[in-house]
């Protein structure tokens, strides 16, 4: 008579796990790398559809992209959950960073169960998801420097600011201001000016809500802008102390000056055979 081993179960449990940690967990993998393009991708072209549904389209037009942009908005809840799932600590992953951008970008689909029609702004924040991208150590799987992270980050938070901006005074002013705000590139060109503290004061907003993102617009642009070109010249600082010296395992080239170990890797930088 034969009895199954075990420890059969356990390993079973442990192949699944296994696979959403390395495609879905926060782990820098060639898998999870190729999941945040693919969602990446997806952010990209759901922004696209909210910028071109604020000009004149057909009606055909227009139901086609609101039904592709439901079929992406589920893929994100899909995915969300799927991270909750690969988290080793998931209450602790429910309050971080990324965790509250991802579920900003899906709250929209459950405000289509409760109609609170105010939560539909939040679709102009999936385009912070992109943050992924910039804060990992490699991009397109190649080890990028700290330098050329930083100015990506600096580059890219700058944009999605601007970006969120436009696409929340938009929502706001579009109704009680169509001639100012007729389409999203009006919105933008007013964030940017006013983010700038230009202020030609060609586009003004009418309502209580619009001057009140003006005031944050400018707000963040007085603290946001000087406080990211400081972290640049910092980091700047920092890197003209370093080593150039090539890792043999990784490939990064930046070490401190008293680095026996790359920081990325663990590969000894200076082999002695």
């Amino acid at each position: 008579m034969t009895t199954l081993p075990s420890q059969a179960p356990p390993q079973a449990e442990l192949v699944p796990a296994g696979l959403l940690q390395r495609y879905w967990g926060d782990q820098d993998t060639p898998e999870s790398r190729w999941v945040n393009w693919l969602v990446a991708g997806l952010v990209l072209c759901s922004s696209a559809f909210f910028v071109v549904q604020t000009y004149p389209i057909s009606p055909q037009v227009r139901l086609g992209l609101e039904r592709l942009d439901r079929l992406i908005l589920g893929l994100f809840v899909v995915e969300y959950l799927l991270r909750w799932a690969a988290a080793p600590q998931k209450l602790r992953y429910l309050f971080s960073l990324y965790s509250l951008i991802d579920l900003l970008a899906i709250l929209p689909f459950f405000a289509g169960l409760t109609d609170i029609r105010f939560i539909r702004l939040l679709r102009w924040f999936r385009i912070l998801r992109l943050l992924r991208l910039v804060e990992g150590k490699t991009l397109f799987g190649q080890v990028i420097s700290a330098d050329t992270r930083i100015l990506l980050r600096i580059l890219f938070t700058l944009f999605a600011i601007v970006f969120v901006y436009s696409g929340l005074i938009y929502q706001v002013e579009h109704p009680v201001n169509p001639g100012a705000f007729a389409t999203f590139l009006d919105a933008f060109y007013f964030s940017v000016v006013t983010m700038t503290t230009v202020g030609f004061g060609d586009l003004t907003p009418t309502s209580e809500l619009g001057r009140l993102l003006t005031v944050l617009m400018i707000l963040t642009g007085v603290a946001l802008i000087p406080w990211q070109v400081g972290e640049l010249i910092k980091q700047l600082v920092k890197s003209s102390t370093s080593v150039q010296w090539a890792c043999p395992g990784c490939g990064l080239s930046q070490h401190d000056e008293d680095a026996q170990f790359c920081k990325h890797c663990g590969t000894p930088l200076y082999p002695t055979d």
